[in-house]
């Protein structure tokens, strides 16, 4: 009886290769660059990074993949979206999934004078810590960086400094600030942070920070106090400086002196300079201007000038307790001349008038300005529900 022949032996089939993955952030602010990446490539091998629009795929770059597939590329696409649908292909054929990355612009909600002592607190300690933000604490907390400028020490240390006015607040009040408020940034460059000496101002910049604050236009040294602070949201680097030119001189820093960064227009184009080489929109503020004044002064318009020269995306400016214009500026960019007090004890007709500025920010600057109004009823800003915007 014959034998019959073994069943020929197919040849083992290659692995099929692996899948091909993109990653990429779900959100980004508007016209700032991403990082797309993946697996799944060819070794070495080439990887398209497409761009799907009206049904039809567009190469926007491409890369070369590692040994082990794996691929990586900064994207930074020329024309701002609301969204970018996204693949990527290799010369093989194969095409990953699309993923979809979303764009919008970054909200920044700015306020005036802050001040945590004097009557605000007495009105803290009978209302609560949380009293002053009432009104105005949902719409500071819904932006992504809310910012104030901080017009009193945070401590329990020194004395009061020989000048008319002096203003101390507690870290609990700084505390419920922060939690009732949102606040994420505070300016120290103005009059007040060192109303009860050097380590008392020290003091406010350590509590800020380890509250989570960030802290600008004060230091212990010049240097410290001009260094910009950047705040980071959905990838857009926004960078904060603080500048000051209200007396008394004993409170700007030097090299070798704790305070705050003076405002003369060396040091200006000098601060701005660097943060604009660290970031993609720069916020200077100032403490300036004549107490009352209802418009800006000669003083002002140079300072704001030599800061939008050197950069700047906005300049926002307070101590004159009261409302100044607010006014757009070629290129996307803004000016607040005074945002006026905030939560401060007001009851001049004047002074009483306050609001939230907001900005919508992006790679290119400032896309939307709008103003909140708002009554301080006693040292509470109260909104008022009505709108404007710049002139």
């Amino acid at each position: 009886m014959a034998i019959p022949p073994p069943p020929p032996v197919e040849p083992p089939q290659p692995a099929p290769p692996p899948a091909l993955v993109v990653r990429a952030p779900k959100l980004v602010a508007t016209g700032v660059g991403f990082t797309v990446s993946g697996r799944g490539a060819p070794a070495r091998g080439r990887v398209a990074i497409e761009l799907g629009r009206d049904g039809r795929w567009r190469e926007l770059a491409a890369v070369r993949a590692g040994a082990d597939g794996r691929f990586e590329r900064e994207l930074r696409p020329r024309t701002p979206r609301r969204g970018y649908r996204l693949r990527v292909t290799t010369r093989d054929g194969r095409a990953s999934r699309a993923v979809v990355v979303r764009s919008r612009h970054v909200t920044l909600a700015a306020a005036g004078d802050v001040n945590l002592g004097d009557a605000t607190a007495s009105a803290m300690a009978s209302r609560g810590l949380s009293y002053p933000w009432t009104s105005v604490g949902p719409a500071l907390r819904g932006a992504d960086v809310a910012f104030v400028n901080l017009e009193c020490a945070i401590s329990t240390r020194g004395a009061p400094v020989s000048k008319q006015y002096t203003f101390r607040g507690s870290p609990a009040a700084l505390k419920a600030m922060r939690d009732t408020a949102g606040i994420d940034v505070v300016n120290l460059a103005n009059n007040h942070v060192g109303d009860y000496g050097t380590a008392a101002m020290l003091d406010t910049i350590a509590w800020s920070r380890r509250l989570g604050l960030t802290t600008v236009g004060a230091g212990g040294s010049l240097a410290a106090a001009a260094r910009p602070q950047v705040v980071e949201r959905l990838g857009l680097k926004i960078a904060f400086v603080g500048f000051s030119n209200i007396l008394p001189s004993e409170f700007f820093a030097t090299a070798s002196r704790p305070g705050t960064q003076p405002a003369t227009i060396a040091q200006i184009r000098a601060s701005v300079g660097a943060a604009k080489r660290v970031a993609d929109v720069v916020i200077a503020t100032f403490h300036w201007g004549v107490e009352l004044d209802l418009s800006e002064n000669g003083d002002q318009q140079a300072f704001a000038a030599a800061a939008f020269d050197a950069g700047a995306t906005a300049v926002i400016g307070g101590h004159p307790h009261v409302l100044q214009p607010l006014r757009r500026v070629s290129g996307n960019r803004v000016v607040a001349w005074s945002l006026g007090n905030f939560v401060f004890a007001s009851f001049r007709a004047s002074t009483v008038r306050t609001g939230i500025l907001h900005l919508d920010l992006s790679a290119r600057g400032v896309e939307r300005t709008r103003f909140q109004r708002a009554r301080i009823d006693g040292v509470r800003p109260v909104l008022t529900g009505s709108w404007t915007g710049p002139r």
